[in-house]
């Protein structure tokens, strides 16, 4: 079968270079007869007009070592120096081989490479195989992208773009780094950033959540143990340091780690060497430590709880992620990047935001932060129909706590206003409204009318106002509104 992929109805294209008629017509012959689309070129530079057209595009190259005018390798090379063909796999074939023009061949980005004559299943598998791993790295590139969207911190307030400079300036260089900031700040997606931007970028990201492991097991999965070293070690494990070796380690919640387990992470920092647990042996590692926690890390050493050696070790470049009620800013941006993802995620249709729920987000005073807010808008997503309004928010728990009664008396409950007299607004001296009371008074009056339109009912109106239940009844105390006005 010569598609390697089951689902394509394209059935995949190769292009044959050889100055050989013969050569070229029994390769077509032989690849047409198992489904391959297949285009000749009797020279390097007809086969590089060939690979540029965007338009006719290419799974796999076969092209002759000796040719007329630029040689298979020189065309090999201009491949792999342009962006738009640097990927195409090739494989290399000749007549005259030597051991020289086979390394050289490997070495500049050959897939394969075989002698004359053609081994008929050899070409076949290698042909295959070719089509096979390149589709398999594409894959791979766009899941890394796609990991890489979903961990991309956006945003254009004052505060974030410092964030984006100070990672920056770090990312590229060798030293470690303590991010500090609120829970769900985003100090992961930091961490993260830095690895993306540094020269260890292609090497492994190992996370560490010290919080999550047990303080009898955290030696353990650090640093690996040694099989029979403790009850229900059954095997060698290699630890996180091991894992991460060559790239980047990131300890989050480093605030909540044993003393006895900082110490070995200081000399881990200090002298790039783990012992396991029941071992002896000094395992030499290249791991660049990032640290976060959202504690006071040198309270926590004034109080005894943390090594402070480790906290100037991990405090060499500090950098601080801004809570969300700073960066206010980046809500709009925040929230609509949100819906927009969980709508392509869950596979429902996009959905646009009202305006008016920016100025609701806006109003929230987010103690959870981020994380916060993309659980409230991910959330009134699932409920809203095509565009999410102020009625799709959940209630805010942080606001000020208010009971169902519109009064102190609690002589009402939440949908229903006491009987009463309304309180009028104060008028100036020369008995003309400012600006602000005009807003007032107009707002005020607005409610009323939508009050005694809804029977009253505090709830309906809020939907109706696209409010918060709990911002109009703010608003109906302030303004002393009570039931029967108007």
């Amino acid at each position: 079968m010569a598609d390697p992929s089951p689902l394509s109805t394209v059935p995949p294209t190769v292009l044959v270079c050889d100055d050989e008629k013969n050569i070229r017509r029994t390769l077509e012959m032989v690849l047409s007869g198992e489904g391959y689309r297949v285009l000749e070129a009797d020279s390097a530079e007809r086969a590089l007009e060939v690979l540029s057209n965007p338009f006719e595009p290419v799974d796999v190259a076969i092209f002759d070592l000796k040719l007329p005018g630029m040689s298979g390798l020189e065309a090999l090379q201009r491949l792999r120096a342009d962006d738009a063909t640097r990927d195409v796999p090739v494989i290399v074939v000749s007549g005259h081989a030597t051991v020289h023009d086979a390394v050289a061949a490997i070495k500049l980005g050959a897939t394969d490479f075989f002698e004359k004559p053609l081994n008929r299943e050899r070409v076949l598998v290698s042909v295959r195989n070719s089509i096979r791993t390149a589709r398999l790295s594409r894959t791979v590139e766009q899941m890394r992208g796609e990991l890489e969207a979903r961990y991309e911190m956006i945003g254009t307030s004052a505060p974030i773009q410092k964030l984006f400079q100070d990672i920056d300036k770090v990312a590229p260089t060798k030293a470690s780094v303590l991010i500090t900031g609120e829970s769900g700040t985003g100090k992961e997606l930091v961490s993260r950033a830095i690895h993306r931007l540094s020269p260890r970028k292609d090497a492994s990201f190992v996370k560490v959540n010290c919080a999550a492991i047990p303080r009898e097991l955290i030696e353990s999965e650090l640093f690996g143990h040694e099989k029979g070293s403790f009850t229900g070690a059954s095997a060698r494990k290699r630890g996180f340091f091991e894992q991460a070796h060559g790239g980047t380690l990131f300890l989050d919640e480093i605030g909540d780690m044993d003393l006895s387990a900082q110490a070995k992470v200081l000399r881990a920092l200090q002298n790039g060497e783990v012992v396991r647990v029941g071992s002896e042996h000094v395992i030499n590692v290249d791991v660049r430590v990032l640290a976060a926690t959202n504690k006071d890390l040198g309270k926590a050493v004034q109080l005894g709880t943390f090594r402070e050696d480790l906290f100037f070790r991990l405090d060499v470049f500090p950098i601080r992620v801004p809570a969300l009620r700073e960066r206010k800013i980046d809500i709009t941006t925040l929230a609509e990047a949100f819906v927009s993802g969980f709508c392509k995620e869950n596979g429902l249709r996009s959905k646009k935001i009202d305006p008016s729920v920016f100025d609701t987000l806006a109003r929230r005073t987010w103690p959870g932060n981020v994380r916060e807010l993309k659980n409230v808008v991910e959330r009134a997503a699932i409920l809203s129909s095509d565009v999410i309004t102020v009625a799709d928010l959940p209630e805010d728990p942080h606001a000020s706590p208010f009971d169902d009664e519109m009064d102190e008396s609690g002589a009402s409950s939440t949908d229903s206003l006491p009987d009463g007299e309304s309180t009028p607004l104060p008028l100036t001296s020369s008995d003309r409204l400012t600006l602000r009371e005009y807003r007032e008074s107009s707002e005020r009056a607005y409610i009323i009318d939508t009050l005694k339109a809804l029977d009253w009912n505090i709830s309906k109106a809020a939907i109706t106002l696209g409010v918060e239940r709990t911002n109009l009844h703010k608003k109906v105390r302030s303004y002393g509104i009570k039931r029967g006005e108007g």
